[in-house]
């Protein structure tokens, strides 16, 4: 019998720590292992082989199985997992196996795609099979000129698979180490004197730094990020790029691979099956994707020969997960830079004020581009469009309906943006003010007219639209406002010879969707785009020159305090997309407060004026990121149970520190969410150290208070929240 050792293993379940394991086998930190827990039969993976004091290894299970396949995870995975885990106090097991692909958490083995070609042997060579095989001629003939990768040789027989096998058993052929393809890279665009001085800083810089390329929309920042990472290719590095929607990888693919044509490209999203992304993973983990290109879960691929990490539109939300472990892809890239003393490149035509502070504390430097790459591109006119006294047909202006029918008339496309799918926001009853809410949240119903049913585009819950109202029986119930479904039949019915696309999470749920999309748009084949927020991001849509915003003025009611700087965004990058190409372009905004700040700054182009004018009132008001903020959530089937457990967690911690500020518990902004009950606590600190401090002392306490508080109390923290 060896000796047993007792190693620490993370397995996926939502408790904090490690457990300890007896094993006689040979296994290493980061190993995968198969283990028992409770009832059931886990992946775990090895954390560390030293032991916590006072354990007793008679009490322990033992390792069931060393899964075999693939080596023990590298170490800066594990760092950056353990970062993770620390800094949004997360259990280390559920941050670990959030980062690992979904064919990495189950207990089995992984079987490795051997993809080295095939070569004939010198006895293979020597021995030519008979003419009457036909097949297996075709294929030695096929051999003679070179190595065959396996997909290579089934184009010349279907049965290619069983005759390899049979030549490998004979010593016929054998497997060959392939040669990596020499870098090739596609003829690029001149540069601007803008673009230019930016790749030239950029080059100039060794080591970790991170960078912010601000630049207007249309600026060329995708041309800079290329021909940067060309050079760290050129250098045998590979390159990560971080896009925040799933919807901007295809066009972004399509650029890459035909500016680098011989190097190997994975992309990393959640649309993709599992074995794809499984498959995209370890070829960046084995160092055979050159380039990885994904969505926020990239971020935690493991990149062997790291050089570079580009971050593209760095200011959008996507980039923050918003259940289970609440990550920020931005910040844990910035992170992961400086761990592997790599420069970090942040580009976006409209930068977060996080990053803007730090550019202003001199953390980040800042590279601007200020004129359209495309030499006759400026940026387009923005007017607004008061309606306060306007009759408007179905949500739209007269100019607005106007500027529509000119661009029609000339051949040009025009986009009508509003964030709000489906055909209208709510129906009413018009004589007892019935309004169509949600059985299980604090929303309203949402009219999808094509389907005759009322959604929620919370929770998913669905029913029919009522033939008279539910309260008082009268029939004359009616749609409220305007949603892109409504807006599509209104713009239909006002320019009937018009192509419409009508672009939302509706339209585009299925996989090739966003391609069909490019293809009509680049074909001609469309003249007016009707989309919500998806279309504010990244999209270069060259004949595009009239872009109408309706519906705005609500982002400057929310409570949130960001929401002033979500609709700034969004409004700059959706007027963005017009007047990239020869067309001037032109921007139209619906609005009844046409004087409001931001407006006026929008009309100005002026993202710097606001953004320091936001900056102030963060200041003032002590907010980020002038401050630090976790929020402590609870939900409940009641909200009285979810006051109760923050209430008591509140005096739990008002004694552990006087540097942080508590507030509430208050319900959340949207108080029921699919049937449980919203509240929330608010932990705000002047330093980032003082509150994880706190949270430390907190937050081991926290699991007995809720159990006190019944079995149906959940609760999480957010640190650094995006959504209050």
């Amino acid at each position: 019998m060896g000796q047993h050792s007792i190693v620490q293993v993370a397995v996926d379940v939502p408790l904090p720590g490690t457990f300890s394991y007896l094993t006689q086998l040979s296994v290493m930190i980061g190993q995968r292992v198969a283990v028992s827990f409770g009832p059931r039969r886990l992946c775990g993976v090895v954390v560390t082989d030293i032991p916590q004091q006072g354990i007793e290894p008679a009490k322990l299970k033992s390792i069931d199985a060393v899964l075999s396949g693939l080596p023990p995870l590298p170490e800066d995975f594990m760092a950056l997992v353990r970062f993770a885990a620390d800094y949004y106090h997360h259990p280390l097991g559920q941050t670990l196996f959030t980062a690992l692909p979904t064919g990495l958490r189950e207990p089995r083995d992984i079987q490795l795609p051997d993809e080295r070609p095939y070569a004939l042997t010198p006895l293979g060579e020597a021995e030519a099979p008979p003419a009457r095989q036909r097949a297996r001629l075709a294929l030695w003939q096929a051999l003679q000129d070179g190595p065959l990768t396996l997909a290579a040789a089934k184009a010349v027989t279907p049965q290619a698979g069983k005759v390899l096998a049979d030549w490998l058993a004979e010593d016929k052929i054998h497997r060959v180490e392939p040669e990596a393809a020499p870098l090739r890279v596609a003829d690029s665009p001149e540069l601007n004197e803008e673009q230019q001085a930016a790749l030239d800083a950029l080059r100039g810089q060794a080591g970790y730094q991170p960078w912010l390329l601000h630049g207007i929309t249309g600026s060329g920042k995708t041309e800079v990020y290329l021909q940067l990472i060309a050079d760290h290719l050129a250098a045998g590095r590979q390159v990560l790029v971080l896009v925040p929607e799933i919807n901007l990888t295809p066009q972004l693919i399509t650029r890459f691979t035909q500016r680098f044509p011989a190097s190997r490209i994975a992309v990393q999203h959640s649309h993709l099956a599992d074995g794809e992304r499984l498959k995209g993973w370890l070829d960046g983990w084995q160092g055979r994707a050159d380039v990885v290109i994904g969505t926020r879960l990239s971020v935690f691929t493991p990149l062997p020969r790291l050089g570079l990490i580009v971050v593209d539109e760095e200011h959008d939300g996507s980039f923050k997960q918003q259940d289970g472990l609440r990550y920020h892809a931005r910040d844990l890239a910035i992170w992961r830079a400086r761990r592997a003393a790599v420069p970090i490149l942040l580009g976006s035509a409209t930068p977060s004020l996080e990053t803007m502070a730090n550019v202003e504390a001199g953390r980040y430097r800042r590279l601007s581009l200020s004129r359209r790459a495309h030499g006759a591109a400026r940026l387009p006119d923005v007017r607004l469009v008061d309606v306060r006294r306007q009759k408007l047909a179905e949500g739209l202006s007269e100019p607005v309906i106007e500027a529509l029918r000119q661009r029609l008339a000339r051949g040009e496309m025009s986009l009508v943006f509003i964030n709000r799918r489906g055909f209208a926001p709510v129906v009413a009853c018009t004589d007892c003010g019935w309004t169509s809410g949600c059985p299980r949240c604090s929303a309203k119903l949402v009219v999808h007219l094509l389907e005759r049913k009322l959604r929620c585009h919370h929770c998913g819950w669905e029913e029919a639209v009522p033939r008279a109202c539910p309260d008082c029986g009268n029939p004359d119930i009616k749609p409220l406002g305007e949603g892109t479904q409504r807006l599509e039949s209104a713009l239909t019915r006002l320019f009937p010879t018009a192509r419409i696309l009508r672009i939302d999470r509706d339209t585009t749920s299925r996989k090739e969707a966003w391609d069909d999309i490019y293809r009509k748009v680049h074909a001609g084949e469309v003249d007016m785009l009707v989309g919500t927020q998806m279309l504010a991001k990244g999209h270069d849509f060259g004949t595009l020159s009239l872009v109408v915003a309706l519906g705005a003025d609500g982002g400057l009611y929310s409570a949130d305090f960001r929401a002033s700087e979500r609709l700034f965004a969004q409004l700059m990058q959706v007027a963005g997309r017009a007047g990239r190409a020869d067309a001037p372009g032109e921007v139209l905004i619906q609005t009844q407060w046409p004087d409001h700040e931001l407006y006026q700054a929008l009309a100005r182009h002026d993202f710097d004026g606001y953004a320091n004018t936001l900056l102030d009132e963060r200041r003032i008001a002590g907010f980020p990121p002038c401050a630090y903020q976790a929020l402590l959530r609870a939900d409940s089937p009641s909200l009285e149970q979810a006051t109760a457990f923050l209430a008591e967690a509140r005096r739990l911690a008002e004694p552990l520190s006087a540097q942080v500020l508590i507030s509430g518990p208050a319900p959340a902004l949207m108080v029921r969410l699919a049937n449980r009950e919203r509240a929330q606590l608010v932990l705000e600190a002047p330093q980032r150290q003082a509150l994880h401090a706190f949270l430390n002392q907190l937050l081991p306490q926290l699991d007995a208070v809720a159990k006190r508080h019944g079995r149906g109390l959940r609760w999480s923290l957010d640190v650094d929240p995006q959504d209050m």
